[in-house]
């Protein structure tokens, strides 16, 4: 965004469960952000928000074009985080129960994650967004786990978002917080 920051860590645990941290999360979660007293959850609406919130950074396409970014946002914290969840924890649906779940299968929800991919550029027209900055740590992780597999495409992707100097700062940021708090259990 451009904007200045301050970065606060939260332990799992006890800081995450404390009831000071409850009344920013009540879901006992990271992340949060705090702006101009306003809090906001969840990765996808911290994204959304913050890209509305600072539109000069250009995260968001103009209101008339913002079909697809919502409907691949949604995507994203929906139907696919669902399925990647629910196959790591070893949760297979049954076809019946198939038609219940939000994702179908995990077959079709990566089907269509994978069809969003781009082969070159980003996920909305070839230009960089909050959608990529979302659905882009979702592919990461995805492929990190092994639910997503590492295909060029795939790879070339996450490597023209994972080396933006946003997201290099934030690894950098992760690393910091590893060696002051340790890893996530």
């Amino acid at each position: 965004m451009g904007a200045p920051y301050e970065t606060r860590f939260q332990r799992y645990g006890e800081e995450m469960s404390a009831p000071s941290y409850a009344t920013i999360n009540p879901m006992q979660k990271v992340p949060a952000i705090v702006l101009n007293g306003s809090v906001v959850t969840e990765c996808g609406a911290i994204s959304l928000y913050l890209a509305d919130a600072f539109p000069e950074a250009g995260l968001a396409p103009p209101l008339p074009d913002r079909a697809s970014y919502y409907r691949w946002m949604m995507f994203a914290a929906g139907p696919w985080e669902q399925a990647n969840i629910n196959t790591a924890l070893g949760v297979d649906a049954s076809p019946e129960q198939s038609r219940m779940a939000g994702y179908g299968t995990f077959g079709r929800a990566l089907d269509v994650l994978e069809s969003r991919v781009p082969e070159t550029g980003y996920m909305l027209a070839g230009k960089f967004s909050a959608l990529d900055v979302y659905a882009g740590s979702h592919i990461g992780w995805a492929t990190q786990f092994g639910s997503v597999p590492a295909t060029p495409r795939v790879s070339a992707y996450l490597d023209r978002v994972q080396s933006r100097p946003a997201a290099l700062r934030a690894v950098e940021l992760g690393d910091v917080a590893i060696g002051e708090y340790g890893p996530a259990a």
